[in-house]
């Protein structure tokens, strides 16, 4: 094959790969917006239909059930906080409380997301380095607090509950229970280790020296 001919195609794969490397993560970014505002546009659902945007101006606006979903949250939000706003909600989790299925997974999600959203919750606050799926293979996790109930007292020894999280996905993973003694307490934030993760190693955190003091 001609020399000449050899270079244009090496400029031609580079510029692909160089524009590709602009244009996937801009995709994929706009993507995961879109998915978002769909999803939350969907509480125009809540409204009347004379009060919605295509009954104004004869078609959609894409967004504004963002600024619903805000708006209908930071009043969910300041009603809560006062004391019948309080009685209210103990009263529709009692109430919710009674239904046999809706019962295991209204509890089960709320103490998932107390902790995660809860300014004083401690769930993915500390990332870890741990040996997984086997001795001698490490991993970054997430520790999510120590093991509680009936559990505690089959584990001798100080253990921690651990989420390991998959790649390039860390809404999926495992939860396991480790000694304190084996797991190794990172020093870099929950956003970084997250990052570093989906990234699949790519994207290592900046060492910062001194950083944990």
């Amino acid at each position: 094959m001609p020399r000449g001919v050899v270079r244009s195609i090496f400029f031609v794969r580079r510029y692909l790969i160089t524009g590709l490397l602009i244009w996937v993560p801009l995709g994929i970014t706009l993507w995961v917006l879109h998915a978002i505002v769909a999803a939350m546009d969907q509480s125009l659902l809540l409204l009347p239909e004379e009060w919605r945007p295509h009954a104004w101006l004869g078609f959609d606006v894409p967004g504004v059930g963002v600024l619903l979903t805000v708006v209908v949250v930071l009043v969910t939000g300041l009603l809560a906080t006062n004391v019948l706003g309080q009685r209210f909600v103990e009263a529709w989790e009692s109430l919710l409380g009674r239904i046999p299925v809706v019962k295991s997974i209204y509890n089960s999600v709320k103490q998932v997301s107390d902790p995660l959203f809860s300014s004083t919750g401690q769930a993915f606050r500390k990332a870890l380095l741990v040996q997984w799926p086997r001795p001698g293979v490490w991993t970054v996790a997430f520790l999510t607090g120590v093991p509680g109930g009936d559990v505690v007292n089959h584990l001798p020894g100080d253990y921690v509950s651990v989420y390991v999280p998959t790649t390039p996905n860390p809404t999926g993973g495992y939860f396991v229970m480790l000694p304190r003694s084996e797991v190794v307490e990172l020093d870099m934030t929950v956003d970084e280790a997250l990052k570093y993760i989906i990234s699949m190693g790519v994207a290592p955190p900046v060492n910062v020296p001194g950083r944990r003091g």
